[in-house]
């Protein structure tokens, strides 16, 4: 396989993961799932949370696609597929555990209209603290801040927390 086409598909890759974080975090995740993802809208004791559990969930295809591809003599796009899987994982690691929960400690400020829109848009998210009436389900593609406020006003502001006393939110 060329490395273009091999770049290709894991660029595609990248991108397809969107849809399928959309889709797993606003059907599975706030379904059958919530079991898991209902400690990520609670505020989280220590470093872990039941929810970090989806991340090994989704490494593994991920770490079976790039097994196939590189060591079990699938066809090589396969390689290439598991790689962007595993890339998407890492961005949305950046993206939501570091900037946006702050799982890490740094002191990035996000300054960009795009960074500023993703994080508000999660932020939104995680104002609902129940299973249903959350907005905003994709993580790098997300709704203007002004419509979900405003989606959320629509639903009457169903299962939005109440302000925190000490300034601390959970998720």
């Amino acid at each position: 396989m060329s490395p273009i086409v091999g770049i290709a598909l894991f660029l595609l890759t990248i991108a397809f993961m969107e849809g399928v974080a959309y889709v797993a975090h606003r059907w599975v995740m706030h379904g059958p799932g919530w079991f898991l993802h209902e400690s990520h809208h609670r505020p989280r004791n220590g470093n872990w949370e039941l929810n970090d559990l989806y991340a090994v969930i989704f490494a593994v295809p991920s770490f079976v696609l790039l097994l196939g591809g590189v060591q079990l003599g699938w066809w090589p796009g396969f390689a290439w597929i598991g790689a962007g899987i595993a890339a998407y994982g890492a961005i949305y690691f950046g993206f939501h555990d570091w900037i946006v929960h702050r799982r890490l400690p740094h002191r990035y400020v996000p300054r960009s209209t795009y960074m500023k829109r993703i994080v508000q848009a999660h932020r939104l998210h995680h104002a609902v603290e129940t299973k249903e009436g959350t907005v905003s389900f994709g993580f790098l593609v997300a709704p203007r801040p002004k419509a979900l406020k405003a989606e959320l006003a629509r639903r009457g502001r169903k299962g939005v927390r109440a302000p925190a006393k000490d300034g601390v939110r959970a998720g």
